[in-house]
């Protein structure tokens, strides 16, 4: 029984194989290893990618019901920087070889509300006031502007004063 074991980038770069010669093995113990070793071989394949990112975020998605490692590095811009095989299978991210770079957001399907400056300038004042723990005079400094600047674009931009 043998399972291939994917690289970072899609290409086969080992594989996990057993073998038994026992008289007395049933069908129902080959099943057991054979599941054993697939698990195994996809264990050493997502430590093997979180290995090639060790920057990134890495994201598990569950696309569907298959047992296929699926995971995605993310980078901090929320750029996908890599994915497993099953991850380049399941969003038609290409076999092998570094993907191209897209926006998590485009893979999720997450473009719904503001696009754009606004959604950028939106999650940035979202971050800080988090970071700030919701006190909007510490999260206008860290973001260099001035308070009442900060609530001018809180009010823009659709955001009460209880985010954090």
């Amino acid at each position: 029984m043998d399972a291939p074991i994917y690289g970072a980038e899609g290409q086969i770069m080992a594989a996990l194989d057993v073998s038994s010669a026992r008289s007395d093995q049933t069908e129902g113990f080959n099943r057991l290893i054979a599941a054993t070793v697939a698990q195994t071989a996809r264990q050493i394949e997502a430590d093997n990618f979180r290995a090639a990112f060790p920057k990134a975020r890495i994201v598990f998605a569950d696309h569907d019901d298959s047992e296929v490692a699926m995971l995605l590095a993310v980078d901090h811009d929320d750029i996908v920087i890599g994915a497993t095989r099953g991850a380049r299978k399941a969003f038609g991210l290409g076999a092998t070889g570094p993907i191209t770079a897209v926006p998590a957001s485009d893979i999720f399907g997450c473009e719904d509300g503001p696009r754009g400056f606004e959604r950028a300038e939106r999650a940035a004042v979202i971050r800080a006031l988090a970071r700030a723990g919701g006190n909007v005079s510490a999260a206008a400094r860290a973001l260099g502007i001035g308070r009442a600047t900060l609530y001018r674009r809180m009010k823009r931009l659709g955001l009460g004063e209880n985010i954090a």
